[in-house]
């Protein structure tokens, strides 16, 4: 099964003008912030290919950012380490949204959020869309514009604090990123409450 547009016909259906798919990468990793994408494409231009996230290869995934970028109003926003340390990072991720659905050049006025919750904070009509990226073309460019942003984060914080794999792994636990939290420590973008961080700080206190 490949998303398709029907989600966004029926929004299209009952009047709706602007439909932006909004999802977010990056709820799981020990470091670095979560990212978040709002996309409203253009029906009669909509990039061949998109898909749900796993399913695509990297090149695929750059390929289709780039012509998105060309063919759709694209907005990608960020919520940091210290906003999911203090909201929480369901919170965290949904301040990401609406940044996200806020930064497009032309507002939406419908939003099809990729989960089981919206926003509590956002102010226009919505869904939720379970699995959203493999059933909605929208909600699968918004998945690929994010991972694609959060990734050259990832990439550049892994310049600046060498060790932790974070140009691979993206800032999940892999064993690379464990054993370097173990031997350099505990860096800025590491979020100090999930657990196995808070572990590593508190363990000898």
């Amino acid at each position: 099964m490949k998303p398709d547009f029907e989600f966004e016909r029926a929004a299209h259906a009952r009047g709706f003008e602007r439909v932006a798919g909004v999802d977010e990468v990056g709820r799981g990793p020990l470091a670095g912030p979560v990212t978040a994408a709002a996309v409203v494409l253009d029906p009669d231009r909509i990039p061949e290919g998109l898909n749900d996230l796993k399913k695509l290869t990297k090149p695929a995934r750059e390929r289709l950012y780039e012509e998105l970028l060309q063919v759709a109003d694209v907005s990608v926003a960020h919520a940091s380490v210290e906003e999911i340390e203090e909201l929480n990072i369901l919170r965290a991720s949904h301040l990401a949204m609406l940044r996200a659905l806020e930064g497009l050049k032309t507002p939406a006025d419908y939003a099809l959020i990729d989960g089981n919750m919206i926003p509590r904070d956002l102010t226009l009509p919505a869904e939720t869309v379970i699995k959203g990226d493999a059933r909605s073309q929208s909600i699968s460019a918004a998945s690929i514009a994010a991972k694609i942003c959060r990734d050259c984060v990832m990439l550049s914080l892994a310049q600046q604090h060498p060790g932790y794999g974070w140009e691979t792994n993206m800032g999940y636990g892999s064993k690379k990123h464990m054993e370097a939290l173990q031997k350099i420590g505990v860096t800025p973008h590491h979020r100090r409450l999930f657990k196995p961080v808070h572990n590593m700080l508190y363990q000898d206190k």
